[in-house]
Parts: C-alpha cells; sequence; structure tokens
C-alpha cells in the first residue's frame, strides 16, 4: 500500500519523520513516498499529486503554522484546500497541523508536534487496516497530541 507524506520546511520540527516512523513501526508492506515544500500553502496540491501521481490510498499532510495572524489565515486556507482535495480525489487526506502558540515553552511545542504526528499516523493505519475499531471510539473526545476529554 502507497501512502503520501507531505510536509514543509516552514515546520519547526520534523513532523514528517515522526509520521513514517511510527508507520514503519505499526504496519507492514507500506510503501511511503513523502514530499516536502516550502509552505503550508504548498500542502494541497502536493497531497493531491500524491494520490493521481504517485498513486497513494491516503496521505498525511503535515504543518506548523507560526502564530501571527496572516499565519492562521495561510493555514484556514491550506485547510480549505486539502478539503477540495479530498472531494476532487475521492481519498482521505489527514490533515496534522500544529499552531506554533498552541504551547508557549519550546520543548512542550517539540513534544505536541511529536505526539499530534504519531497519533495521526495510528489513525491512518486504523482508517487503513482497522475501520471497525474506529467505531468504538466514536464520541469518546479522543485527541491527537493532548489529553483526551472523554466522552459526555
Amino acid at each position: 500500500m502507497r501512502i503520501g507524506i507531505c510536509d514543509t520546511t516552514f515546520a519547526r520540527f520534523d513532523m514528517g519523520a515522526a509520521a513514517i516512523d511510527e508507520l514503519k513501526k505499526n504496519a507492514t508492506d507500506l510503501q511511503i513516498i513523502r514530499k516536502t515544500v516550502p509552505g503550508i500553502k504548498d500542502l494541497p496540491v502536493t497531497a493531491k499529486i500524491l494520490i493521481e501521481e504517485e498513486g497513494c490510498e491516503i496521505v498525511m499532510a503535515l504543518g506548523m503554522p507560526g502564530p501571527m495572524e496572516k499565519d492562521k489565515v495561510c493555514a484556514n486556507q491550506a485547510s480549505t484546500g486539502l478539503i477540495i482535495a479530498q472531494l476532487m480525489t475521492n481519498k482521505h487526506i489527514l490533515e496534522v497541523f500544529v499552531h506554533e502558540d498552541e504551547e508557549e515553552k519550546p520543548e512542550e511545542l517539540k513534544k505536541l508536534a511529536e505526539t499530534r504526528a504519531r497519533e495521526h499516523a495510528q489513525n491512518l493505519i486504523k482508517m487503513m487496516f482497522h475501520r471497525k475499531g474506529l467505531s468504538k471510539e466514536a464520541g469518546m473526545g479522543v485527541r491527537e497530541g493532548k489529553e483526551n476529554v472523554g466522552p459526555l
């Protein structure tokens, strides 16, 4: 199975490497194709290329928007582009964004980025190989990179 990973040079942590490591630890017979682009708004077209030209069944798009308002706008535009790319290709693209202002301390931001990338990689494996298991998590308040909030 071909898995696409697209990430950016703008991120301050190599989330793509963490995701790939997690995928390799938890699944066999994966062919992982990674493409790195300069910025977050480059992710949608790169994800679409991974699906249409590289034959990927699913893609993870990883990015780290900065703390400024223009960074948040760019992240929103990238997110919208990823949704459009999913609809155009009829394939899942897992958006894995960590906003720089989610944590104040650099070591906590690094921990969040790594944890979120790894937990989304685990979600990818569940989506591709263990779909029924996801139904057990419905309504459970599961979060990636942060503590789960639990069901109501």
